[in-house]
């Protein structure tokens, strides 16, 4: 069953408002909820289709100065909304009763005005698949794709469960790599921070007492001070150069493929970093294809997908060179050990699947072995670095220290 990756719906729909509503179920109950709608007959007429009668409707006030409160949906929302539309459908809800309940129950308002949209979409006849690919700002082609699958084949309920698996591992794996990077970068900003203080502030006071002594300093002090004295003459001139270097980084990031791919090949060859976002790589291209592949996704499709959810330039073009291989009547381990980049279990894996039939059911405990494994490496990481960065800070910020009291202890001496 071939799924046409990138497909789009041609109908643009504009921005719709959102409505506050009063009324009353089928059973007599008052009810009440936010909705979007391009006006108030289409938000009536769309309740009575849920069995509401509406007693009450009015256009949601839009917030001073066009700001709002509500935070922005981040992958990690829609991982949570993806179990609960999976939990739901497990237990026999309707579609789009499902997407109802959940977007009315939820905190943040540009969330329920998605799943509104959505939901309206939907009791119009529009299929989930299509609905969801008018957002692919929270929804990509993978899921989209995967959705569309489980609509054809008539097993949404299982799909979504796969769905929504996939989306928490990404996320878990996701948080491990962030939790790697951020407590050194976090650590070493302050640092940054505290020796600034001290170079610019602290560090001129003690040169107004050295200079009633009449004495040369010694060479470490000096070097101290010049240091000092430079930053206090040139330290909006090193500001500016780290906005504009991280300005310029961000934006050829952005916009280069080129640059991209190159910061994704040096960023491996970084010893211990490079290591875990290889084994990070290695686990999403396996839970990806994992997941595509249980779906019904053909293979040459499923490593496409897999390709672009690598997360890096090195994996994502050896999965496209596997995917012409086998295109071109390879098997998928061969193909794997001709790229020279998958550890070897990996591909064992792969080929003890593709005998006995269960490539989806190997791929997904090298997906599992792997996760692990990140997880394990990022633990180890954590306290490798941290005695590390206590060594650097206790080595920079006592070297000041030193230097400003050795004069001191010279003077000592001599008298």
């Amino acid at each position: 069953m071939a799924i046409t990756a990138g497909k789009k719906t041609k109908n643009k729909i504009k921005e719709q408002d959102i409505f506050v509503w009063q009324g009353v179920n089928r059973k007599g109950k008052k009810i009440s909820g936010e909705l979007p709608a391009n006006n108030v007959i289409e938000l009536k007429s769309q309740l009575r289709k849920q069995g509401i009668t509406p007693s009450r409707v009015k256009k949601k006030a839009k917030p001073l100065f066009g700001l709002s409160g509500d935070k922005p949906i981040t992958p990690g929302d829609i991982a949570v909304i993806t179990r609960q539309i999976s939990t739901m459908l497990g237990a026999g809800v309707p579609l789009v009763q499902t997407i109802e309940m959940i977007g009315s129950g939820h905190n943040n308002g540009k969330m329920r005005k998605l799943l509104g949209d959505i939901g309206i979409k939907l009791s119009s006849g529009i299929p989930l698949s299509d609905c969801l690919r008018d957002h692919p700002l929270y929804f990509d082609d993978l899921y989209c794709d995967l959705v569309a699958s489980g609509e054809q084949s008539g097993s949404l309920e299982t799909i979504y469960a796969r769905i929504a698996t996939y989306k928490e591992k990404a996320e878990a794996l996701k948080s491990k790599i962030k939790k790697a990077m951020t407590y050194p970068i976090a650590v070493l900003v302050v640092a940054a921070i505290v020796t600034s203080i001290l170079l610019i502030f602290v560090v001129p006071v003690f040169q107004e007492i050295f200079s009633s002594f009449g004495a040369e300093l010694p060479a470490f002090t000096q070097f101290v001070i010049g240091i000092s004295e430079f930053m206090q003459a040139y330290w909006y001139f090193g500001l500016a150069g780290l906005y504009l270097a991280s300005f310029l980084f961000k934006r050829a990031h952005r916009n280069s493929l080129k640059f991209r791919d190159s910061v994704d090949k040096n960023i491996l060859k970084l010893p211990v970093i490079g290591d875990l976002l290889e084994k990070a790589a290695v686990a999403r291209y396996a839970r990806t294809l994992s997941t595509t592949f249980a779906a019904g996704v053909p293979l040459i499709d499923a490593l496409e997908s897999a390709a672009g959810a690598s997360g890096n330039a090195v994996f994502r073009e050896a999965i496209l060179e596997v995917r012409a291989e086998v295109s071109s009547g390879m098997q998928m381990n061969l193909a794997m050990r001709n790229c020279k980049i998958f550890p070897d279990m990996v591909i064992q894996m792969v080929a003890i699947g593709e005998e006995s039939g269960a490539v989806d059911d190997m791929l997904s405990k090298v997906a599992n072995v792997y996760e692990q494994q990140v997880d394990d490496a990022v633990d180890g990481l954590t306290a490798l670095l941290e005695p590390m960065i206590m060594a650097v800070l206790g080595v920079v910020i006592g070297g000041l220290i030193i230097a400003m009291y050795l004069p001191i202890f010279e003077i000592g001496k001599v008298v």
